[in-house]
Parts: structure tokens; C-alpha cells; sequence
């Protein structure tokens, strides 16, 4: 390349140097922001329209300056100041071909100090992008790691912290409450994220995440650094009490007693730094009623009554262990469900006794009048298992006659009866759907019994489209009190939309799921 050449200055190979080594940025990105600096003061001496390019020689200083002109086809010229058409750019240089560039050598430019100002500018604002560059690549696969770092300063209430190469931030929702910082102290935070921006990379840390405390452990537990105990769940009510469920992989290691250490050291580690937080350390269990019952330690607990598909459980405790169940404020309750992924509902002896007689009650209720017997025979079915007419009408004959006080007549005229009740309601089922007009899609849908298609169609819901349109309290306003619970009410929504999705494949020719 042809340029002109300046005196060497190795003073600004030196200043590169320093200026990498105190930002910890590359000397390379340095010199080039060095470079753009001289290129920029070169365009405002010689024309900002025109393409001025410097080079510092990386081993003595020189700098060489020079203005590019781009080689175009004729015709194709755009700005006459920065492109040349071949057909006159052959007669600078004769081998010369289109994409390339005519280079003219500038004279050294003569630093004035609004010129030198401005590169010093310019060389600021390429360092700092470099710096933040630098910390975005550092941090950002720090994420999930916890980190130790000193306060820098207060701002509305959110902790500035000072990394070393970076500063962060501890927003006021991420703090545990009460506690106050002060300018100089020193702070152990997790990482939650680490975001690229306009105005640089932001380091966002936390103090009150479950992640945070299980670091901690990590920390003061050799045996869960070593992954001989695992940390299964932790759930957090920052600053006032938590729950955190381990496992050992070594039977020989109580997992409870290695996390609480001799004498609770270990724990009272962890609850000093999290500003005294009550830390409840519980034995994790594949069985979910047994890892429920742990969860909701110190309660005792009477019995379980477990929903699967819905992954609710129903919790009985004796009166005098209800309160401690629930916990203040519904705490010891709320935590063990997030601890457990299980909705938690919370009875006494007493009111579950009361709620099972009333169930037996209303299903003894509903043989009585549907297949016409006495109350005695009703209650040997409901004591049998025996829930809905449908189980009576389509089980295997043996079951019925097998129930003690039942024999094959009796249980064949049983089975019968509900049988041709079923059939009645059935067809006035069809009367009724026809005088309310109700479409086929939404009749032949499955997962609604007829009681809840009439009430439907009575307030206006005829089509599975209808359906699909409605919001989960809505059905279950329609269905009437304790029909649907929420999570049911949500499936049938949801299923009934499952066609609209099929449809909206078709459209777009989408046959891959």
C-alpha cells in the first residue's frame, strides 16, 4: 500500500499497552480504536465525505494515512467523491479491476486540539465498546454460578455491585427483605441473567432466588460439592422460612444430618447469610404422599388422599396440628406445595369424616332413586366402591353378586335397572339436545355428561366451537358448584380447541406435528 509515513511513535504502541492491560481488553481492539480515531480527524481535515483510512504500524508508531477510491463499472457511479468508473480509474492504474480500491497517500496529519480531542473521543467510545464486549463474553456463561463482589453504590433502593472487570446489579425485588447494604460491603449473590444491551452488557444478580440458597449449601456441604447428596427442590419465602428436599446416593449418608451439620453448623451458616431465614431440611421421597407428608414437617398427618391426574392432594391432620400445617399466614402450606409441585388442600379428621359421609350420602342418594331400592342396598354398593350407575350397569356381573347379602338374581335385576335408566336418560338426553338445538360436535364430544350438555345448551353453548370459546370459570359457572374442578374444566377447554389447531395445520400444509 502506498501512504505517507510519519515520524515512528512508539509512544502510542506504549499507550496501547497500558490502556489493555487496565481495561483487560485486547491491545489489537486498542490500536484499531487508535486507528479510527486518526481516520476520523484525517476526514475532518480533508472532507468528511471522503473514504479516509490510517494504519499504525504495530511494531514502531508510524501511522500512514490515505484516501480509498472505489473502483466501479461505468455507469454504476454513486457518490463521485468515494467511486471512480473503471474507464477513468485505468488510466491511474492500468491493471486496476472494478471492487478495487485507488489508494492516495495524505499527508501525516498535524494533531490540533479540537482533532486530538476528537480522537481521544473516539478512542474512548471503541475501548469502552471493547470493554463491554469483553464483559458480555466473560459473564454470560456465568449464569447460574453464585459470585462474591463488593457495593459499590445505592440506587433507589437496587444494590450496584462492583465485580473486579464488571458491575452488576441486585434489584430491590431480589433482595431479601430488610436487609441494607452499605457503600464498601462486601456481597454473595446468584447470577440470574446476563443481557447484552444498548448501553452495555447487564450482569442481573439475586439474593432471594431458591437457586441462591442451594449454592449456598453447596458451599458449606462438601458431601452435595462431591454429588454424593443431591439437592432435589428448594422453595423460599426470602427472609422468613424455607424448605429444601435432599437425597443420598450413598444409603450409609443421612442426607438431613449431613446438610445440618455437628451441632446445626452447617445450616447456621447458610441461615446467617440469608439474614435468619428458618430453613427446613427434608429427606426427598419417589413416593409422593411420603414426600408430601415430609414437606409438611413439623405437622403430623393423619392420612392422604391423592388425585393423580390432577396432582392434587387432600391432607388430613388431627385439630390440634391444623394450624401448624397451614403455617402463619398460610406459609408451611404454600411452601410445600412449591417444594412438591402438588395443590395441597389442608381438613381435619373431623371435616374429612364429615365431607366422606356426605359423598356416601349423595351417591347412596342416587341409587335409591335410580334403580328404586332401599337405602341398604345403596349403601353396600357405595361401601363396595361402586361411584357412578354406569359402574353398575357395565362391571362384570360377578362383582355385583360377589357383595355380601347379594346374590346372581338380585345383582342381574340391579345391573338391569341401571341399564334401562341409563337408556331412559339417554334418549331424553337426545330429545332435549334436539329441542335446544344442540350441534352433533359438541353432543358426541367426549368428557361432559349429559346433565352439563343441557345446561350448556341452555345458556347458548351449542357447538364445539362454542365450547372451545369459553374461559375456564365460565364452564365451570355454567356446570354449577363442584362439577368441574379448575384443572378439569381446563382440560375439556383445551381439548375442545384441539381442532382448531388440526385446521390451522392443514391450512399452512404443516403434516409434522
Amino acid at each position: 500500500m502506498e501512504y505517507s509515513v510519519s515520524l515512528p511513535r512508539p509512544e502510542l504502541i506504549q499507550m496501547a499497552d497500558i490502556v489493555a492491560r487496565d481495561k483487560g481488553i485486547d491491545k489489537e481492539s486498542v490500536l484499531i480504536a487508535m486507528e479510527d480515531a486518526i481516520a476520523k480527524a484525517g476526514r475532518s481535515k480533508y472532507g468528511v465525505e471522503h473514504d479516509v483510512r490510517a494504519h499504525i504500524d504495530r511494531k514502531n508508531g508510524e501511522i500512514k494515512l490515505a484516501r480509498y477510491i472505489e473502483v466501479v463499472n461505468d455507469g454504476e457511479v454513486e457518490n463521485e467523491i468515494t467511486q471512480l468508473p473503471l474507464s477513468l480509474a485505468v488510466k491511474k492504474k492500468p491493471d486496476v479491476q472494478v471492487g478495487e480500491f485507488l489508494i492516495d497517500p495524505l499527508p501525516p496529519i498535524d494533531f490540533g486540539r479540537i482533532a486530538a480531542g476528537t480522537a481521544k473521543q473516539v478512542i474512548m467510545q471503541k475501548v469502552r465498546e471493547a470493554e463491554r464486549t469483553r464483559q458480555y463474553e466473560e459473564y454470560k456463561d456465568k449464569v447460574g454460578e453464585m459470585i462474591n463482589g463488593t457495593v459499590k453504590r445505592m440506587e433507589i433502593g437496587n444494590v450496584i455491585v462492583d465485580l473486579g472487570k464488571a458491575e452488576a446489579i441486585v434489584r430491590r425485588d431480589e433482595l431479601i427483605p430488610r436487609e441494607t447494604f452499605r457503600t464498601g460491603d462486601r456481597i454473595r449473590a446468584y447470577i440470574m441473567d446476563v443481557r447484552q444491551e444498548i448501553r452495555g452488557p447487564q450482569i442481573f444478580l439475586s439474593r432471594t432466588c431458591p437457586e441462591f440458597m442451594a449454592k449456598l449449601f453447596t458451599q458449606e456441604v462438601p458431601e452435595i460439592y462431591d454429588g454424593i447428596i443431591e439437592i432435589k427442590g428448594v422453595a423460599r419465602d426470602p427472609g422468613s422460612r424455607a424448605k429444601m428436599s435432599v437425597i443420598s446416593k450413598d444409603p450409609s449418608i443421612d442426607p438431613v444430618g449431613a446438610c445440618v451439620g455437628m451441632r446445626g453448623a452447617r445450616v447456621q451458616a447458610v441461615v446467617s447469610e440469608l439474614q435468619g431465614e428458618k430453613i427446613d431440611i427434608i429427606e426427598f421421597s419417589n413416593d409422593s404422599a411420603a414426600y408430601i407428608v415430609n414437606a409438611l414437617a413439623p405437622a403430623e398427618v393423619t392420612k392422604v388422599i391423592m388425585d393423580s391426574d390432577n396432582n392434587h392432594i387432600e391432607v388430613v391432620v388431627p385439630e390440634n396440628q391444623l394450624s401448624l400445617a397451614i403455617g402463619r399466614k398460610g406459609q408451611n402450606v404454600r411452601l410445600a406445595s412449591q417444594l412438591t409441585g402438588w395443590h395441597i388442600d389442608i381438613v381435619t379428621e373431623a371435616e374429612e369424616a364429615e365431607s366422606r359421609q356426605k359423598a356416601i350420602k349423595q351417591r347412596s342418594q342416587m341409587f335409591i332413586d335410580a334403580l328404586d331400592v332401599e337405602d341398604v342396598i345403596a349403601h353396600l354398593l357405595v361401601e363396595e366402591g361402586f361411584q357412578s350407575l354406569e359402574d353398575v350397569a357395565y362391571v362384570p356381573l360377578d362383582d355385583l353378586s360377589e357383595i355380601e347379602g347379594f346374590d346372581e338374581e338380585l345383582a342381574a335385576e340391579l345391573q338391569s335397572r341401571a341399564v334401562r335408566f341409563l337408556e331412559r336418560k339417554q334418549a331424553e338426553a337426545a330429545t332435549k339436545y334436539q329441542e335446544l338445538g344442540l350441534d352433533e360436535s359438541l353432543t358426541s364430544f367426549e368428557g361432559i355428561d349429559s346433565d352439563v350438555l343441557v345446561k350448556l345448551g341452555e345458556a347458548g353453548v351449542k357447538t364445539l366451537d362454542d365450547l372451545a370459546d369459553l374461559a375456564t370459570d365460565e364452564l365451570m359457572e355454567i356446570a354449577g358448584e363442584g362439577v368441574y374442578k379448575r384443572s378439569e374444566a381446563n382440560d375439556i377447554i383445551m381439548k375442545a380447541r384441539e381442532h382448531w389447531f388440526e385446521d390451522e395445520k392443514a391450512e399452512t400444509g404443516d403434516t409434522n406435528g
